[in-house]
């Protein structure tokens, strides 16, 4: 009884030290003062300046922000999944050497990624700006997206490919007939998870967009912090990202139960 109540207490505690301080930036976010905790009075004024384009900056950084992410994430779930692809049909020993190489990227500190980065456009002799950004998002996103697609071929049928062939297929038809449609998943939750990754960098972003006056969400809200203090406005766009974000879980959590519980009753029916 004691290590149930013990246990729940934790938990409890756990989940409040995680979501106290986005519930605290969502309540101040309908209440008009410049400063965090000072509560002048409900107000949606906040959503409404940003929302009203007066805030040029912190438009721009959105765009630039979904810009960026979206392409990269398209661009690495293209590269990954081939990838994931590639290394799947090797010998289990090359198999595990190329996954182990993969997982570096991933456990690789940020800032060592965007200063190798920098150095590697500079020396490349690249303009820094939208590229370059963009290109060090599809580099960072791209390990995590094989990390996505590999555990959906693992599960995959081995014979299904061969089958395809033996009716005659070509390699192209069974590739997008039989091994994309058994992947999709994987590549689905590659490039949201990419989507995320890309939105919420910051080091390898400030490292390789040079001084074009190029800004993303993550370092336009440095450079308010450097000028004294962050506009209201931050509290409102956090606040709204959370709740896409949570909407998004909450829909594909419920698809894939759903689909589970499609399967269970296919199963039983048989």
């Amino acid at each position: 009884m004691i290590g149930k109540i013990f246990s729940r207490g934790y938990l409890l505690l756990l989940l409040t030290m995680l979501y106290a301080p986005i519930v605290v930036i969502a309540v101040f976010s309908f209440t008009e003062a410049k400063v965090l905790g000072n509560w002048t009075g409900f107000s949606t004024g906040i959503y409404e300046s940003l929302f009203s384009g007066k805030n040029v900056l912190i438009m721009k950084s959105i765009e630039n922000t979904l810009v960026i992410a979206v392409i990269a994430a398209a661009i690495a779930t293209v590269l990954g999944s081939i990838a994931a692809i590639g290394i799947y049909n090797m010998r289990h020993r090359q198999r595990r050497i190329i996954s182990f190489v993969n997982n570096i990227p991933m456990l690789n500190p940020d800032i060592i990624t965007g200063v190798s980065l920098f150095l590697l456009f500079v020396f490349m002799g690249f303009t820094q700006g939208y590229t370059t950004v963009t290109l060090a998002h599809v580099t960072f996103c791209t390990p995590y997206v094989v990390l996505s697609v590999m555990p959906r071929l693992m599960q995959m049928n081995p014979n299904i490919y061969e089958a395809a062939l033996d009716l005659g297929a070509t390699p192209f038809q069974a590739l997008r007939r039989v091994i994309i449609p058994e992947i999709r998943p994987g590549m689905i939750s590659g490039f949201i998870l990419s989507f995320t990754l890309s939105i919420d960098d910051f080091a390898v972003t400030y490292f390789t967009k040079g001084s074009i006056g190029l800004e993303t969400i993550s370092t336009q809200i440095y450079a308010d912090s450097r000028k004294g203090g962050l506009s209201p406005e931050w509290r409102a766009l956090s606040t709204i990202i959370f709740i896409a974000v949570l909407l998004l879980l909450l829909i594909i959590n419920y698809r894939s139960m759903k689909r589970a519980h499609a399967q269970q009753s296919a199963v039983r029916s048989k």
